[in-house]
């Protein structure tokens, strides 16, 4: 049996305005993907199910990925969109399909790129099994639904269970091949975006609802089952979040499943809203604090598709004459490009922040010496590449600044540890991420603390200038109902 397998990944903050370009993708083609085996991914995870049959054909066709960012410029995307309709054309016809999704892509004018491309591939393939895959964070169109025999999400946040989510999907696209199975399926659509620490799914509420989605899965009858909570950044008319069941041919367990577990969220919806403390509090929580402190501004978290060239903690950190040693990233490509003029040993004066989100941001002017110069690349923690292009670290006073060309994830230590800085070094790091930074430095942390710094994915919802989600909608309506 001949199995067609690609990817097809980005997440967008609507409120970003920076456009995504083509460049920005990791894209590699047919047998350019079996290089992600050993890798924490969905490909890694199918190839290796894929791999244990011998009647099985697999044939990688095309993965195009991105660090989240700003919506995709519409020419980039159509070139993205064509490369992989392109490869499915060029590789059927085939006996079913794995196809790997974030879910929370968006374009200049395409609100659904994802469903987009995968009604063109049911109408290439035609009536053959097709199972999706996606992050918890993907927005779940009537397209998705309708073109996915089966759906797979991921069961973990912060996302730790790529791997594993590609495996599920792989054995239900299995499943469909040897047969009989029927899918069905029940969807429940709750007009609640979440934020904060009871989305964790080890220790938060969150969890309870995910462990039910993975009882139902792991029993008879049972395939994809979960919660998508969308990514409330991505302001498209299908933002909220969906409860998603499929059963073998058990349309009521489908129904009754999706039910209980939305009654849950949406009883629960008060606690999915993110507390968040003040720049000048946060600032006197580290000084408290007897080792690391870690400051999450999830507002700028560039793995949530913001900017990241705040410097609204750089500032409060000046205006607070904080005497610690600090560990900032910043995405400042004018910044980076003075300090390769200038070079290594160097000390100038320059601009830091500001260099992209204009309106938010206005640059702070800042003596630093030039201590790293590099030219990005280095190994994520999933085991894939990385790349912020050419990279500076900048000491000012006691504070070190990682200031990068390109936006990338602020998540695991090895993007800070690939330039020679260790967070344990330091009294206080900036991670611009919400909760996936968690996993890498709850055991190095005295002290978590989320910042209520303005930016374009700030975990206060209601900073943001919303004008296509769908409304009522819980938090920023009071009047929203299940």
């Amino acid at each position: 049996m001949k199995i067609l397998l690609a990817a097809f990944k980005q997440e967008t903050s609507s409120f970003n305005p920076a456009r995504m370009p083509y460049e920005m993708f990791s894209v590699l083609f047919g047998d350019e993907l079996l290089a992600l085996r050993g890798s924490n991914t969905e490909i890694a995870g199918a190839l290796d199910v894929f791999d244990g049959r011998s009647d099985i054909d697999t044939v990688p066709l095309y993965s195009a990925s991105s660090v989240s960012g700003g919506p995709v410029a519409d020419e980039d995307l159509n070139r993205l969109m064509d490369e992989l309709l392109t490869a499915v054309r060029n590789n059927g016809p085939a006996d079913g399909m794995l196809m790997v999704f974030h879910g929370a892509m968006a374009g200049e004018t395409e609100v659904d790129p994802e469903g987009h491309v995968l009604t063109e591939i049911r109408n290439i393939l035609g009536d053959v099994p097709i199972v999706t895959t996606f992050d918890l964070h993907g927005i779940i169109t009537d397209r998705l639904i309708e073109q996915s025999d089966i759906m797979v999400p991921f069961h973990t946040y912060p996302h730790i269970d790529m791997y594993e989510t590609g495996q599920r999907g792989a054995r239900n696209l299995l499943a469909l091949l040897d047969g009989p199975v029927k899918p069905t399926v029940a969807r429940i659509a709750l007009p609640m975006l979440v934020r904060g620490d009871e989305l964790i799914t080890k220790t938060g509420r969150f969890g309870r609802a995910i462990r039910w989605c993975r009882e139902i899965e792991n029993s008879k009858g049972g395939l994809g089952s979960g919660v998508y909570i969308g990514n409330p950044f991505t302001d498209v008319p299908d933002l909220r979040s969906n409860v998603i069941v499929f059963t073998d041919n058990d349309p009521k367990r489908a129904r009754d499943e999706a039910e209980r577990i939305a009654r849950y969220m949406w009883d629960n919806r008060h606690h999915f809203t993110a507390p968040l403390v003040s720049i000048r509090d946060a600032i006197r929580l580290a000084e408290k604090t007897d080792g690391l402190t870690v400051f999450s501004d999830a507002a700028d978290a560039t793995s949530s598709g913001a900017s990241g060239d705040s410097n609204a903690i750089l500032k409060g950190l000046f205006e607070h004459g904080y005497t610690g040693r600090a560990l900032l990233p910043i995405v400042d490509p004018p910044a980076v490009e003075a300090a390769f003029q200038a070079g290594v040993g160097a000390t100038l004066t320059l601009p830091i922040g500001g260099a992209i989100d204009k309106t938010r941001f206005s640059p702070v002017e800042c003596e630093g010496y030039v201590k790293l110069l590099t030219d990005g690349a280095y190994t994520t923690g999933t085991g894939t590449s990385g790349h912020a292009g050419n990279t500076a670290v900048l000491v000012t006073d006691t504070y070190s600044i990682m200031a990068t060309t390109r936006p990338v994830s602020i998540m695991d230590r090895k993007v800070f540890e690939a330039r020679g800085l260790d967070p344990r070094d330091f009294d206080l790091v900036v991670c611009k991420s919400p909760n996936g930074f968690r996993v890498h430095y709850e055991e190095i942390a005295a002290r978590i603390v989320p910042v209520d710094a303005p930016g374009s994915t700030s975990a206060n919802l209601n900073s943001l200038p919303y004008t296509q989600c769908p409304r009522p909608m819980f938090p920023l309506d009071n009047d929203a109902e299940m």
